[in-house]
């Protein structure tokens, strides 16, 4: 046989590229090259986006993180606060039973009897009073000293004797108490002008 019947691959390339124009491989490369632009330009919009929703998510991370430790912190106040003041509600609970016993004292005492049946009373308000000042209840001092709004309630006002007199508390009509730095209960008061 001879070489034009098995042309051999160095031959065949030639007749290859003889047979296709130049202009035909001119436009294949150019579309090579521009499918690679678009594609170039389709991963360089996407890993914009990426980056965005990066920040974005790192964003919403850390205003998360931030809301955490600020709950944390408010949570371990309260709990401090609710500790400080575990005693305020029973103590406004027994507030009452001492006024009454207060008033059991205040009545007058003449035979033997009532006078037993008085000091009874006497030694349970002692215990109590003495109970509420071992877990910071105190009474609210009112008698001749300035008027203050945070500590007594004006529920009457009368006028006054002297200058020295004006704004000062002349009568007591229920003590008030303090928790702590709370008021629980304030004084009532009656009030100079």
């Amino acid at each position: 046989m001879s070489k034009e019947e098995f042309p051999s691959e160095k031959n065949l390339d030639e007749k290859e590229n003889a047979s296709t124009p130049k202009n035909v491989k001119k436009k294949a490369t150019e579309g090579k090259e521009a499918k690679n632009d678009k594609h170039d330009e389709k991963l360089a919009k996407e890993l914009a986006d990426l980056k965005d929703k990066n920040k974005e998510l790192e964003d919403k991370y850390l205003r998360s993180e931030a809301e955490i430790q600020n709950m944390q912190n408010r949570y371990s106040k309260e709990r401090a606060q609710l500790i400080k003041y575990e005693s305020q509600s029973l103590a406004k609970d027994i507030l009452p039973a001492v006024d009454n016993l207060e008033r059991a004292l205040s009545v007058e005492a003449d035979d033997d009897v009532s006078k037993q049946l008085k000091k009874g009373v006497k030694m349970t308000l002692d215990s109590l009073t003495k109970a509420l000042k071992e877990h910071g209840i105190v009474e609210i001092e009112a008698e001749d000293v300035k008027f203050d709004p945070t500590l007594h309630q004006a529920v009457q006002t009368v006028a006054a004797e002297n200058d020295d007199q004006k704004d000062h508390v002349v009568q007591v009509l229920q003590k008030g108490y303090q928790y702590k730095d709370r008021t629980l209960r304030p004084a009532m008061v009656v009030v100079a002008q």
